[in-house]
């Protein structure tokens, strides 16, 4: 773990030395700024789509825990949703440090140092995505009803703590970017 207070596992929020675009467009206001219907709203889209398919796989996760789905139903839903999760999700973050982040950071140099904080979250972001893919790999490869049971416990923690870590990092992406997005109308 890093012990640095801008670090993922530490932060809570941005500084406000990176909000201060933020506040002059604030969340609330979002949606009816003029610049919204584009990059910023399929930005929030994807993101709520990362959500989305977090809260199902957790959901699907206690379901099986609880034995309300069967072990080959279970399989199935792990091993399409993750799949998709993580190939959307590395998408998302490669596309974003090879060209959206530099250029916002070139829109806005005040906060460039905000992007290179997202750019660092995503390599601790990749530590979980390893940890995530390897303990699905484990339940999926469960010779047993039982021993898939077991080993989704396990699988269990390391979902909480990725929701945990991938939430904080998107909020905090969200209230960098699109205000950025709105401010200088980026495509």
């Amino acid at each position: 773990m890093n012990d640095d207070p801008l670090a993922l596992y530490q932060r809570r929020a941005l500084p406000e030395e990176f909000r201060i675009i933020l506040a002059q467009y604030p969340r609330a206001d979002w949606a009816a700024h003029p610049n919204f219907n584009g990059l910023a709203a399929f930005w929030l889209d994807r993101h709520l789509n990362f959500r989305a398919m977090m809260a199902q796989m957790q959901q699907d996760t206690a379901l099986r825990l609880d034995e309300q789905i069967a072990a080959p139903d279970y399989g199935g839903r792990l091993a399409r949703l993750g799949q998709r999760f993580l190939g959307e999700l590395e998408g998302h973050h490669a596309i974003e440090d090879t060209a959206y982040f530099p250029q916002l950071a070139r829109l806005e140099p005040r906060i460039a140092r905000g992007f290179d904080i997202l750019d660092a979250d995503h390599h601790a972001l990749h530590d979980l995505i390893d940890r995530f893919a390897a303990g699905a790999n484990d339940v999926l490869r469960a010779p047993s009803d039982r021993a898939q049971r077991e080993k989704l416990a396990n699988f269990g923690t390391v979902l909480a703590q990725f929701d945990q870590m991938l939430g904080q990092h998107l909020s905090d992406e969200e209230d960098l970017v699109v205000p950025v997005v709105l401010k200088h109308r980026v495509d």
